[in-house]
């Protein structure tokens, strides 16, 4: 082992936490506007090393250690994210400036009197590391308070150990040593982050793979369908395509007549196809609010998928009215 700490959240797995969406909080210089609610931020509560052992840099100042609220009549500390940082101290050095929670619902935590004043008072802002957002697999900008596990609300912790062997095989050691301490403690649900992060994203694996062999197959269907259609076509315009060699017309040009009937037949299908997709998506997203409007760039990358296999669904068909024989043709009913 390398690197031991502890923190209150498993990344991903736990969501969002005991604080859920976070607490209201306010900063040194922060206007209260009137009707205007504080900004939010998740609280954690983690130990020395926290950040060391997930492999996160500290951008400015210095860790937890030790002697940090030692003595209960010292200044509270904290650590915050960067995004934090950067909403309530722009473009100036957040060291040592003070935050401090003002959400109402903290009044109802359990605890003395003092402990409550401690939680709402002024933090000295002792650290700025990189934002960790623990909720979503795919990041987004995570306005986060970390405090002690000396001081605050404990909800539970997350034994987390940085370690270059097999992670797996320090399970049973540190199962022993944990019930050498307290022989009740209970000890689950080993992982490693990245199986997190696996099991974590299989329902939208298997979804994109539901979903993948659908269109797989809605593809197949498509090429299928234009290839059946224009060979049709060809076959019924046979004697057409005799009189029209016979009178001088080039075999490239019933080519490319015939790959333009195909790409013309695509064109109508997807724009027919995004006008219905477009309403259909509209009305499904008053229903169910997970629905959302594709971006730009897959509609269009969609889109030319369909052409271009159109165009070489057109390209068989297409050859065989080049190679038509005028005799045989006309001589076709």
């Amino acid at each position: 082992m390398t690197e031991t700490a502890f923190g209150d959240v498993v990344p991903w797995r736990d969501g969002g936490g005991p604080a859920g969406p976070g607490f209201q909080f306010s900063a040194d210089g922060h206007v209260h506007a009137a009707g205007v609610e504080d900004p939010r931020a998740r609280s954690r509560s983690i130990s020395p090393g926290f950040f060391a052992a997930l492999g996160v840099p500290i951008i400015a100042g210095r860790d937890f250690n030790a002697l940090d609220n030692q003595d209960n009549n010292e200044e509270p500390v904290v650590i915050v994210s960067e995004t934090v940082a950067r909403r309530m101290f722009p473009n100036q050095d957040a060291i040592n400036r003070h935050v401090y929670w003002t959400d109402p619902v903290l009044q109802f935590f359990p605890g003395t009197d003092l402990e409550k004043s401690r939680l709402v008072a002024p933090h000295r802002i002792i650290g700025v590391m990189a934002d960790i957002d623990d909720e979503h697999v795919v990041p987004q900008p995570t306005p986060t308070i970390y405090s002690s596990f000396d001081q605050g609300a404990i909800f539970g912790g997350r034994l987390f150990i940085h370690t270059a062997a097999n992670p797996y095989a320090l399970v049973p050691s540190v199962t022993r040593i944990i019930r050498d301490m307290s022989a009740n403690q209970p000890v689950e649900r080993a992982a490693t982050l990245e199986d997190i992060r696996a099991e974590v994203l299989t329902p939208d694996r298997l979804n994109s793979l539901v979903f993948g062999v659908f269109a797989a197959v809605a593809l197949a269907i498509a090429v299928v369908g234009v290839a059946g259609v224009l060979a049709f076509s060809v076959s019924a315009r046979t004697r057409e395509f005799g009189i029209r060699l016979a009178l001088g017309s080039e075999p490239q040009q019933l080519l490319k007549g015939v790959i333009a009937e195909g790409t013309v037949m695509a064109g109508a299908g997807v724009l027919a196809g995004a006008a219905f997709g477009f309403v259909l998506a509209r009305l499904a997203g008053k229903y169910f609010l997970d629905v959302k409007m594709p971006a730009a760039l897959p509609v269009l990358v969609s889109a030319f998928v369909l052409m271009a296999v159109a165009v070489i669904a057109s390209v068989l068909p297409a050859a065989r009215a080049a190679r038509i024989d005028v005799m045989q043709a006309l001589r076709s009913e």
